[in-house]
């Protein structure tokens, strides 16, 4: 993706079902699940480079014992901070205590992070935040074992001020108005209620306090608890979370907006954030990973009992699109395949832009998400090639020579690897001209591949402030002096705010929408920005069930090619000897490229949660009362 775009984030979670001495002597080590949490993690960056944090539990110590470890960093490379801080620390204690290396007891009883139980955590920061403090896993202590909670997650909610004001209503005093805090804070009210009650009838049953904390653990009802705390929960989330002794679970939307996969045997349950981890991890096949359906959590108990229970009914699944487009990693079998689709059914749009001249187009992309889909552009555009060879030979087979077979059979679709990305440019100068010009470097070209009657046709992930490429991409494939440069966006045009954990939380950001704004202003059809306004406005005050998307007004009066021939113009300018157009895949094309994640409210303003059509209204009315805000 030429613009940068983050997205938060990935998660991993362990439990190891047997006794450490098993893996210690299966697989030569007691720290297997430390190890296998590094990999779960470090195969999932690509998910979040601005923190990572991890935490573990060992079940079953005397009072007294430490039974909760937990390091997190912010630092520029987090993950392997994380388990620098983890190894360091271990290795001291294996030092100074040469008798605890071959007593997997006494490891688990004197080192910090061994244990049964493991979270992880990668993550983008959002709101410009990236302190120590917004790092996950969070954790809520208590001297109630029980009563422990770590949580970390992938998720945004569309209505944290709802969900902080219940907090409130139940007489807490929440530390801070974070999605994460007050999710952990409102799960953390409902376990203290079931600990109580449970507490309380084994006081009935003649139990003392200390018999009675087994019994709750074994008695203790997850899916109860999460049922309670998600009633009001509106967003996109796969969450994660420990409790201090030993019970376990990852919960998922009811739309199924943000992944998670698990698999588990006789020696392990894993859960990450994209599937093919796992994969690679544990050496497993495609068909042993199980995704956790919408509106369920996989819940893992102290015993080792696993289920899969509902916690809230499933809606209409709108999985993430752009999981499969650009965030997820093309590793995945479904993926990979998915994303050369993508590249293959644009292509008769493609061909249309350069008037079918195979001849003298060389097609290549922007490293290096795009590369998938344009092996799928690449294949697709050789069988038109090939096509069109068969037709002259059959046409022409009476009079065909050697020669000119040979030369017909020579022809083929020309590809080059034309934009390379150079390492980051650090922009360390805030005036603007200076900054545009370190921009414009940001992608450099291989010279002495076009010819000026060639057509230059690179695809990208997907378009959507279009900074990257007015600044850097346009102008410098234009120094290559081809006659069209033809911009192809594997993902159709974004014209509306994401709210469930992508980084694309303002209008005015969307280079769909200023377009849309330039043909209003064009058409004399402006008035209807200031009839949407009035609508948003009227609505300010409704429940979000009673919500509409109005912003859908914007674009209703221009076809989907209009919009794109405005943003070529936006994004040329008068330097640009080259001829430039921008061509955007259709959400029709989308559905059937990517049949499983059909979430595409960015592209199409239908979301899957009433929130959202609460934030996409405010995300307008921001934008036309010049605010800089997120809109949720």
């Amino acid at each position: 993706m030429s613009d940068a775009l983050q997205h938060e984030c990935g998660i991993a979670l362990i439990r190891l079902l047997k006794p450490l001495e098993y893996y210690k002597e299966k697989y030569g080590t007691a720290f297997y699940g430390i190890q296998k949490m590094y990999l779960l993690m470090e195969k999932q960056h690509n998910r979040g480079q601005d923190g990572a944090g991890f935490a573990s539990i060992k079940l079953d110590v005397e009072p007294g014992e430490r039974y909760i470890s937990r390091v997190r960093s912010n630092h520029a490379q987090p993950i392997q901070d994380v388990f620098k801080q983890i190894n360091d620390r271990i290795n001291e204690e294996m030092a100074a205590h040469p008798e605890y290396a071959d007593d997997v007891a006494l490891q688990k009883q004197k080192l910090p992070y061994l244990g049964e139980l493991f979270l992880g955590h990668v993550r983008y920061g959002t709101f410009g935040k990236n302190s120590i403090e917004s790092v996950h896993p969070f954790l809520r202590q208590n001297n109630w074992m029980h009563r422990n909670l770590i949580l970390a997650g992938n998720f945004n909610m569309t209505n944290v001020k709802e969900l902080f004001q219940n907090l409130i209503d139940l007489g807490q005093h929440p530390k801070e108005m974070a999605d994460t805090v007050t999710v952990m804070e409102k799960i953390g009210h409902f376990l203290d209620n079931a600990v109580t009650d449970l507490y309380q009838d084994c006081k009935n049953e003649g139990l003392s306090k200390r018999e009675a904390s087994p019994v709750i653990a074994e008695r203790l009802d997850v899916a109860k608890i999460l049922s309670r705390a998600a009633k009001n929960l509106d967003g996109g989330y796969a969450m994660a979370g420990l409790l201090g002794h030993g019970d376990s679970f990852v919960f998922r939307d009811p739309a199924g907006i943000r992944p998670a996969y698990f698999y588990q045997d006789d020696e392990i349950v894993v859960v990450a954030s994209e599937r093919p981890v796992i994969q690679t991890v544990f050496n497993v096949p495609f068909e042993s990973v199980q995704e956790i359906e919408p509106g369920n959590a996989l819940i893992i108990k102290k015993n080792g009992t696993i289920s899969m229970k509902e916690i809230l009914p499933p809606t209409v699944k709108k999985a993430c699109s752009f999981e499969r487009i650009y965030f997820s990693r093309g590793s995945d079998a479904e993926i990979y395949q998915e994303r050369k689709t993508l590249g293959r059914l644009i292509l008769p749009a493609v061909l249309k832009s350069i008037d079918e001249d195979t001849d003298n187009t060389v097609f290549s992309y922007i490293p290096n998400t795009a590369e998938t889909s344009f092996y799928g552009l690449v294949e697709a555009a050789q069988d038109f090639l090939n096509q069109r060879k068969n037709n002259f030979i059959l046409e022409n087979r009476n009079t065909l020579t050697k020669e000119t077979l040979q030369e017909l059979l020579s022809v083929k679709i020309r590809t080059e690897k034309v934009a390379i990305k150079d390492a980051k440019l650090r922009t360390f100068i805030t005036e603007d001209s200076s900054r545009d010009d370190l921009v414009a470097h940001v992608y450099d070209v291989t010279y002495g591949v076009i010819k000026p009657t060639d057509n230059l046709v690179i695809i990208d992930d997907s378009i959507v402030r279009g900074t990257t490429l007015k600044m850097s991409i346009i102008k410098m494939m234009d120094r290559l002096n081809p006659k069209r440069i033809v911009i192809v966006s594997s993902a159709p045009q974004i014209r509306y705010p994401d709210c469930y954990g992508i980084d694309m939380a303002k209008l005015e950001g969307l280079v769909a929408f200023r377009a849309a704004l330039e043909l209003l202003k064009e058409r004399n059809l402006y008035h209807i920005i200031d009839e949407v306004y009035a609508k948003c406005k009227a609505q300010e005050n409704y429940k979000d069930n009673d919500v509409v998307n109005y912003v859908t007004a914007v674009y209703a009066p221009f076809e989907a090619q209009e919009i794109s021939d405005k943003i070529a113009e936006m994004l040329s300018s008068s330097e640009i000897k080259a001829e430039v157009k921008i061509i955007f895949q259709t959400v029709e094309d989308l559905h059937i490229a990517c049949p499983k994640n059909l979430g595409d409210w960015y592209f199409t303003g239908d979301y899957p949660t009433p929130g959202g059509n609460r934030v996409v209204n405010r995300a307008f009315m921001n934008f036309y009362e010049g605010k800089d805000a997120r809109a949720y």
